[in-house]
């Protein structure tokens, strides 16, 4: 098993207009994984998404799915908490027509709330998320709590490690940019990349460690807020350098999805991070 790479979205390069010709395109630039991308809601139709699964299937894309951005796990209201597992359920079914196994979710909002409250509110959303999948037949698609880039947000690593906890069918989500982003640049190189991937692995055992979801970008933050921009890889600015990671991986024998979400060249930077993944793994096998 070796990782797998591609982009959330459609990068701007591709120029098509159908959504089901977008695997192919991706096969034929020598990527293997797409996530599709339903932040603004649950808008895509079952045929569209059969058609993007039989795609995917047929060149060998390994496909997940972006739930809506405006999930919050923290929110106590109990209109908001039937909201919020709604989408998730919208989510799976359109994750289970494409035949997509994971759907990312973002954590949500402290809400003036210590981190503490905010996660025990999420830590039972999430229960209760499990348990309507499982009664809708989705038990077999893992949820991903996403690791979140602004401060005052709920999700960092050592919180989105404990909403994984709950439940062995739970993957993390690590944003490697947010994760930088929200520790103003300290969680950057190959030290810190050794040390997040260990405390992943010391949290959810080998197996679950070595299979995680990842999305990875440069991310330009402010010093008071996090995360304010995705960037792309020719812009030096700010980090993260995704060739720790890459090193890291190859040097594991780690078979995670990562996604770019580079700002539009999300394909190319994607290709740019298994070019290194590749070459790390050469390295590592000599």
């Amino acid at each position: 098993m070796a990782a797998r790479f591609g982009p959330a979205g459609q990068a701007d390069n591709y120029k098509g207009k159908r959504s089901d010709l977008y695997p192919a395109w991706l096969a034929e630039r020598g990527l293997d994984a797409f996530e599709y991308q339903c932040g603004k809601g649950v808008r895509v139709s079952e045929e569209t998404a059969r058609a993007v699964g039989a795609a995917a299937r047929a060149h060998g894309i390994k496909l997940s799915l972006h739930a809506p951005y405006f999930i919050n796990l923290a929110n106590p209201d109990p209109e908001s908490r039937k909201k919020t597992i709604d989408y998730i359920l919208a989510s799976c079914q359109a994750a289970g027509w494409m035949g997509a196994d994971r759907i990312t979710i973002h954590t949500g909002a402290l809400m003036k709330r210590t981190r503490r409250e905010a996660l025990d509110i999420a830590r039972d959303t999430l229960r209760e998320a499990i348990r309507a999948c499982d009664g809708e037949g989705y038990g077999h698609i893992a949820l991903c709590p996403e690791t979140m880039g602004k401060i005052n947000q709920l999700g960092d690593l050592d919180e989105v490690l404990e909403l994984c906890q709950l439940d062995e069918r739970l993957l993390p989500c690590i944003d490697f940019g947010h994760l930088y982003a929200r520790s103003l640049g300290e969680l950057e190189g190959y030290e810190a990349t050794v040390r997040m991937l260990d405390r992943v692995e010391a949290q959810l055992g080998p197996d679950r460690a070595a299979r995680f979801h990842s999305h990875f970008s440069k991310i330009a933050f402010t010093p008071n807020g996090g995360e304010k921009l995705h960037l792309t890889f020719d812009q030096s600015d700010f980090g993260p350098d995704p060739l720790p990671l890459m090193e890291e991986l190859a040097r594991r024998g780690w078979s995670p999805t990562v996604i770019c979400e580079s700002a539009g060249t999300q394909d190319v930077d994607a290709l740019a991070m298994q070019a290194a993944y590749r070459r790390s793994l050469a390295d590592a096998q000599r």
